[in-house]
């Protein structure tokens, strides 16, 4: 029966997204409702597979081969964990966040039929429905980003449009290579039929490539700062905490698992050089911003960069406890940073409404008007640069020491430099957040905006640090 609860994974965000589009007077509870509902699913799917093992479901009863199968294991299950937290804070935001009814009216079906899309992508056992949600995602995530309706927003809009297309294809285009060569398209098939050659290696750079843009990996990453910073702040702190990360999960089954026996030092160690110049220019380009969100999107194209300088630790370290903890390392990094960076750019969209802007050295006195949503950006900096007792610090001890053990020095000094610099921007937002202006009036505290960023940076900088042990638990269990 627990196996029925992949289903409603899926049906639940979809059967709102449905309503909230044929009632429209009723959306905001709609959604509400919908989003309470999947996210008790998901924490009901996390308990399952914590104490069953990984859960497999056939549509229609057809199994691989010929059907569809939804699959959990324990790296979904943590990635679905996340996404109900992040999409459940960020709807509550949302409700107050759109003040007209036409907004609303857009926003909630295709709000909705993200999160659908984002769950079914987690669940999806073959690389073909793999290739179908991946579009529905980009597609859903293009419409949110311009429903402000703005033309910089529409401009930016229309680049995540073309690049996600151009995406989409090079996946595509592999995988119709892979069931030319292999004859099926399901995963856990092809993890044992998988072998070298030029089938392999042509599908694993076209789909990598395609992954890669819509990552926002460096060099690659040009259309994310325009889409982040100028989409509304709901959509922002789903775009850099889930969206992008749907991708590099995809990356990531494809490396460690599908084409595990493809996968060669040298491959590795370019994916970690592309991280490493993610963490570098981005944390730079931070440092250098002048507006909030336009800092925060460029925090995002850094912290992307830790996730991939795991690789080539990971390709260079045996099976055994010690590639087991670097894997856990770079799933507590990848769900620290999906939690800090929503709160994060919720917490700038409540500096925006309430100050009419975002522009960093004008944040005098936000720490007296803004008291929450100050703590809530202190917070999610202390996940970002790494700080105990957060998650991150967890992550960024098993790179170190990942590299320290398979004589990678480089990716040491680029997780020790990145860090500097994130700690660097970090406190030039906080320094002027708390500068000497006066401000007379009495601090201000709206809980359905600021709490969302709180409870999420909140649950960055100290949950997931001190539950990180469950998180290692979880990633034992495989499919």
């Amino acid at each position: 029966m627990m196996a029925d609860t992949l289903v409603w994974l899926v049906t639940l965000p979809l059967i709102g997204a449905v309503a909230t589009l044929l009632l429209p007077r009723q959306a905001n509870t709609i959604a509400n409702v919908s989003a309470a509902a999947t996210a008790v699913a998901a924490g009901v799917l996390v308990h399952a597979v914590y104490v069953q093992g990984a859960l497999h479901y056939a549509i229609g009863g057809w199994h691989a081969g010929l059907g569809i199968a939804l699959r959990a294991d324990g790296l979904s299950a943590l990635l679905l964990l996340m996404t109900a937290l992040v999409m459940l804070a960020a709807t509550t935001y949302a409700g107050a966040y759109f003040s007209t009814a036409g907004q609303r009216r857009h926003f909630w079906p295709l709000w909705l039929l993200l999160w659908t899309s984002l769950n079914a992508l987690l669940l999806a056992g073959d690389l073909f429905n793999l290739y179908v949600t991946l579009e529905l995602l980009g597609l859903s995530a293009v419409a949110l980003a311009c429903i402000g309706g703005k033309t910089a927003a529409i401009r930016a809009a229309l680049r995540y449009l073309l690049v996600g297309l151009l995406g989409s294809m090079m996946f595509l285009a592999g995988v119709a290579l892979i069931y030319a060569g292999y004859g099926t398209l399901d995963m856990a098939m092809l993890t044992t039929a998988v072998s070298p050659g030029p089938v392999a290696w042509t599908a694993l750079a076209l789909m990598t490539a395609g992954l890669l843009l819509k990552s926002a990996l460096f060099p690659l990453h040009f259309w994310l700062p325009p889409a982040h910073a100028n989409a509304p702040a709901p959509v922002s702190a789903v775009l850099s905490a889930l969206v992008v990360k749907a991708a590099f999960y995809l990356v990531l089954r494809l490396w460690l698992e599908v084409f595990a026996v493809v996968i060669t030092p040298a491959s590795a160690s370019l994916l970690g050089a592309l991280g490493a110049g993610a963490v570098l220019w981005g944390s730079w380009q931070a440092l250098q911003a002048e507006r909030l969100k336009l800092l925060a999107a460029y925090s995002t194209v850094a912290q992307l960069g830790y996730l991939f300088l795991f690789f080539p630790l990971l390709q260079a370290l045996p099976p055994g406890p010690a590639r087991d903890l670097a894997a856990g390392g770079l799933v507590i990094l990848a769900l620290t940073h999906g939690l800090a960076k929503a709160g994060l750019f919720l917490a700038i969209g409540v500096i925006q409404q309430r100050a009419g802007h975002d522009t960093i050295r004008e944040l005098g006195g936000t720490a007296q008007r803004l008291p929450a949503t100050t703590f809530a950006i202190a917070l999610a900096g202390i996940a970002l640069i790494g700080l105990p007792p957060s998650g991150a610090f967890l992550g960024k001890w098993q790179l170190l020491a990942g590299a320290v053990v398979t004589g990678q020095w480089l990716w040491l000094v680029i997780t020790v430099i990145g860090s500097l610099l994130a700690a660097a921007y970090i406190f030039r937002v906080l320094g002027h957040a708390f500068g000497h202006q006066p401000y007379p009036g009495r601090p201000v505290t709206v809980a359905r905006e600021e709490w969302p960023a709180l409870l999420l940076a909140a649950s960055a900088a100290v949950l997931l640090g001190v539950a990180g042990m469950p998180v290692w638990g979880l990633m034992e269990i495989r499919l």
